[in-house]
């Protein structure tokens, strides 16, 4: 009994803002819920994860393959997200062209520190090793036709999943489409997750966006069998660097429609009024395309989730 309520625990921590939705019959029925968090993605998540029309680079391996195939170079990137609860993902990526096929590699290491253990008493138990560990790796292929203007990408991944005693190894695949039928518009799409059902959570996801020279506008809706579907909302706004001199800048804001999460109890957060924010986020991206000769960015995001704390992700990627 103490091994099944752990687990539920467990369980419960990696889902936690989807785990508020209480009201939906079918919350928390999947397994491998930290399939749903936007690790290797901070772009994603300071755009409210309004991000499958606009996927593209290592990025784009986490959210839609099929924004891979824009790539011209190899490129590799190394992300770090800290997420709830003592929950933390290392990610690294590398696109690789191989003609006119991009083929993408990412590995996704997972872990939690500082989970409490309970007996039947409430009383805190010594805790072995990490109850938390996850990882998954992937293979993409994505591909351009027309001109780039309709981009297609699939993954395949392992997962390897372990909860406390409680360890699975399950395969999934990702499929995804671009489409930009103008120069301004842009349209995608991706079915996520594809597997045994009550393995992992699987979901659709789809969006369009509106991209200038110095704006970007970003929509998408996306849908998991274990939740109610959600929308998110971005804006990105771009300093070009041919203005600058020296490196691209774009500033991002985003909304998600996830469940209310408390109030945080940080003074920062308090002062900025952001401390019963739990659906916006905010972020911004460096990109140099001559940086000692190599193309190379820096991407940071953060979320408040109210009485949870607060999620950040980092990324550097290099081209060459």
């Amino acid at each position: 009994m103490k091994k099944s309520f752990l687990f539920a625990c467990l369980t419960l921590a990696l889902a936690a803002p989807s785990a508020w939705a209480d009201s939906y019959a079918d919350a928390g029925t999947s397994a491998s819920a930290f399939l749903k968090i936007n690790a290797g993605s901070p772009r994603a998540q300071a755009l409210g994860n309004a991000y499958v029309s606009i996927a593209d680079g290592p990025e784009a391996l986490f959210w839609n393959p099929a924004g891979a195939a824009s790539a011209t170079t190899k490129e590799i990137q190394f992300a770090y997200l800290d997420y709830l609860q003592g929950y933390k993902a290392r990610t690294l990526a590398y696109l690789q062209p191989m003609g006119k096929t991009i083929i993408g590699v990412t590995a996704n290491y997972m872990d939690m520190d500082g989970f409490d253990y309970r007996d039947e008493s409430g009383r805190i138990q010594p805790v072995v090793g990490k109850p938390v560990q996850n990882f998954v790796g992937s293979l993409s292929l994505a591909r351009g036709f027309f001109n780039q203007g309709l981009q297609l990408g699939a993954t395949a991944k392992y997962i390897n999943e372990k909860l406390d005693t409680y360890r699975y190894t399950n395969v999934g695949f990702d499929v995804g489409a671009k489409a930009r039928p103008w120069k301004w518009l842009g349209l995608g799409g991706a079915i996520v997750n594809i597997g045994d059902k009550d393995e992992m959570p699987r979901g659709w996801r789809a969006g369009a966006d509106i991209d200038t020279k110095y704006w970007t506008l970003s929509g998408e809706y996306m849908k998991y069998r274990d939740d109610k579907g959600r929308y998110g909302v971005g804006l990105e706004v771009h300093i070009p660097e041919d203005l600058l001199q020296v490196a691209r800048f774009d500033l991002r804001v985003g909304y998600y429609d996830r469940e209310s999460t408390g109030y945080s109890d940080s003074e920062n957060l308090k002062s900025l009024g952001l401390d019963s924010t739990s659906k916006v986020s905010f972020g911004f991206g460096i990109y140099s395309s001559e940086l000692f000769g190599y193309g190379a960015s820096i991407d940071y995001a953060v979320t408040p989730f109210g009485a949870l704390g607060t999620s950040q992700q980092i990324a550097v990627s290099v081209q060459f």
